[in-house]
């Protein structure tokens, strides 16, 4: 237990003194029965539970936390539960990403205004564990993240269906005709059947993934599903260890180092994971002060072999994932690319808790000398279409297609793309390069994940399956295909995407990491002299903000001004 800790609590400003304002804290907290003895030296840890029948990945957090406490108590910690904004993927609207930066600052902020010494952060769904993360990395206290898990496998008439990546291939099939409403409607209730997150290694699983490959959680954090018992246990272990991290003082950029972000990319490579994982780690490392850029993903990811078969690169989902070994498994696979020595949560490094995880099923984790596809790092491309940079997921995508020139079919923007892309009149080949504007950060706004759009009714008839498809979006990480997102600058912000005609030729190389638009610089200067940026997506409040001051693809997508980090000084009396 830890009852006399190494140095003084920042709690003790609030709890520790013997005057007016100490009275009003430790009184009106009493109302809620805690006893005396809470308040005298404990370490105060915060849970900061994302929470939220809207969310329904993270709708078993109540419990989840309760479990989170036990562990605190049990280590001799007072733990106080607060709630943050919480970001469901699956009903928000325009995109979640548009609130991010929003939770990020409510997290920020609620920990630096409490008295809270170390902070656990329960988060599941897409971007609550960024938000989360950028949040608690601007205050720089002890921090452990707890991962909700990952719903069961999706079963659907004795198949295997993952959230999702099913969702596309069953829209692909209503629009040909080989499924009905009313089968799409059962499946919906066999792909979703427990409580958690998406289970193919969509964004969610890749997030939960990379808080374990960072080190920022505890090994296993990122497969055990969230109905396991053993989740429950994880979370415990959390509450009990973030008592000890404090007294160690072990704050999160003693942890999230560059070399444990370089682990991350080089992970996310070997398990095939979403591209969205680029723009939430350059935010992340943005808020610690930690140099990173589009230039590290390709250069880690290069030559990293995907050694995961998951949805939707491939055959499996998550719960075969953790059965399989999980993410130590990855680890200890790859371990002659990663720094062995980065530190972790728990006290030990990444390699001591790696090195002897035992691989259950080869056929889910492979081996890195035989892996299950050559290449899973992320594609930078370059080139007068994405001159700060454009990304592409090898693992999804269609080989024959990652070298490929076409003409480009072009939608200024997602409502253009809504009323056009099944009409039969559309003037359109499978070997055409659809192009889609102003769905970038500000032009949406928000970055919502579109990059994945359905080919055409027509193409798809043709029994096509994937066409080269560009834009300044984004795309679930549970959709494949021969997608060139992030394309950056955006449309909105005047990027060489705004420029694009139809009929303009499109060279895509992802060998050679080029995205060329194939017309002058003389007509391009010409169309930039007609461009008009987009007009204001509102005139007040958050997206009028987010809009003036939100950064492009390449920098993460944070705010500007809240790049770094203030820590978390006590502030001013309020009474």
């Amino acid at each position: 237990m830890s009852t006399s800790p190494k140095r003084k609590l920042r709690s003790a400003e609030w709890f520790g003194r013997h005057d007016r304002d100490a009275l009003v804290h430790r009184s009106w907290m009493k109302n809620q029965g805690i006893p005396h003895d809470q308040f005298e030296g404990k370490p105060v840890i915060g849970i900061c539970n994302t929470w939220s029948e809207a969310t329904p990945c993270n709708a078993h957090f109540r419990e989840l936390a309760e479990h989170v406490r036990r562990g605190v108590l049990e280590a001799g910690g007072f733990p106080i539960e607060f709630p943050v904004m919480s970001l469901g993927e699956t009903l928000m609207r325009p995109t979640t990403m548009l609130f991010r930066n929003q939770c990020a600052m409510d997290v920020e902020e609620s920990i630096r205004a409490n008295p809270f010494d170390g902070i656990v952060l329960l988060m599941g769904c897409d971007k609550t564990t960024p938000a989360l993360l950028m949040g608690a990395a601007s205050c720089d206290l002890p921090t452990i993240g707890v991962s909700g898990g990952p719903m069961l496998n999706g079963k659907f008439r004795g198949e295997d269906i993952g959230s999702g990546t099913h969702v596309w291939k069953f829209t692909e099939m209503l629009k040909t005709g080989e499924m009905s409403e009313g089968d799409m409607i059962e499946a919906e209730s066999c792909m979703s059947r427990s409580a958690g997150h998406c289970m193919t290694m969509g964004t969610a699983s890749t997030m939960a993934s990379m808080v374990e490959a960072l080190g920022m959680g505890l090994p296993t954090n990122a497969a055990i599903p969230a109905v396991d018992s053993r989740r429950k246990v994880l979370a415990r272990m959390a509450g009990r260890r973030i008592v000890k991290m404090v007294d160690e003082d072990l704050r999160m950029s003693k942890i999230a180092t560059r070399e444990a972000f370089e682990n991350a990319i080089m992970v996310n490579g070997a398990i095939g994971g979403s591209t969205n994982a680029v723009v939430h780690l350059l935010a992340i490392a943005g808020r610690l002060g930690v140099p990173l850029t589009l230039d590290d993903w390709d250069r880690l990811g290069r030559e990293m072999p995907c050694v995961v078969n998951l949805m939707p690169s491939g055959r499996y989902l998550m719960e075969d994932f953790y059965y399989a070994g999980g993410l130590p498994v990855v680890i200890r696979e790859i371990g002659d690319w990663l720094h062995k020595d980065a530190p972790t949560v728990n006290g030990r490094t990444l390699w001591e808790n790696s090195k002897d995880a035992v691989n259950y099923n080869p056929q889910v984790i492979t081996p890195v000398a035989d892996p299950f596809k050559r290449q899973g790092g992320i594609a930078v491309l370059r080139g007068n279409l994405a001159p700060d940079g454009a990304v592409l997921k090898p693992s999804a995508a269609t080989p024959a297609l990652m070298k490929h020139r076409g003409r480009a079919v072009v939608f200024e923007d997602i409502d253009d793309l809504h009323r056009r892309i099944d009409d039969d009149a559309l003037d359109v080949t499978p070997d055409d390069v659809l192009v889609l504007k102003n769905c970038g950060p500000r032009g949406y706004p928000g970055f919502p994940e579109v990059g994945n759009f359905a080919l055409p009714a027509k193409i798809l008839k043709q029994g096509v399956s994937d066409m080269v498809r560009i834009s300044d979006a984004r795309m679930s990480g549970t959709a494949y295909g021969t997608v060139v997102l992030h394309t950056a600058p955006e449309a909105a912000a005047g990027g060489p995407l705004a420029l694009v005609q139809n009929g303009d030729a499109i060279e895509l190389d992802v060998a050679a990491r080029r995205l060329h638009l194939d017309v002058s610089d003389e007509e391009l200067a010409r169309r930039r002299a007609r461009w008009k940026p987009p007009a204001p997506h509102a005139r007040r409040g958050w997206v009028k903000l987010y809009c003036q001051t939100v950064q492009q693809a390449d920098k993460g997508v944070d705010l500007d001004f809240l790049v770094g980090s203030s820590g978390a000084p006590v502030g001013r009396e309020s009474h």
